[in-house]
């Protein structure tokens, strides 16, 4: 069965999409730690990300390099956190979380739950802050 990260590469579920290529994807989690907070995911369905080849994982981590530089840009912070967890959706994909503080990296914490306008907002400022590198 397609995990729900497959279904929205294939155009099934709708996404609010930062940046993608041939081989990658990177959109807001709707249901983020903080606002700006990115998932960036290979689009080839693959669980656990030391299962892929070489080359697609240094691939992802570039494309998720370039995804942070235009995310600090446009949710200016001390640090973009990185955390690779995967349990909770079975394809590999990467968490780029704006923080200023380590409780912004806190995945026990309640989530924020953004309209559909402010993830529209803020994917719209990272992919503005991202045309400009």
């Amino acid at each position: 069965m397609a995990s729900i990260f497959s279904k929205i590469v294939a155009g099934e579920i709708p996404a609010h999409v930062v940046a993608e290529t041939t081989e990658f994807l990177a959109f807001l989690d709707v249901s983020p730690l903080v606002m700006g907070h990115v998932l960036v995911i290979p689009k080839k369905e693959i669980d656990y990300i030391f299962d892929m080849d070489e080359e697609s994982y240094f691939g992802l981590t570039l494309f998720a390099k370039i995804v942070a530089t235009g995310l600090k840009q446009a949710f200016p912070c001390t640090k973009v956190g990185v955390a690779v967890i995967g349990l909770e959706v079975p394809h590999v994909h990467i968490h780029l979380i704006p923080m200023n503080n380590v409780s912004d990296m806190n995945f026990a914490k309640a989530k924020l739950q953004p309209t559909q306008e402010e993830l529209a907002e803020a994917a719209a400022k990272i992919k503005a802050a991202l045309s400009k590198e």
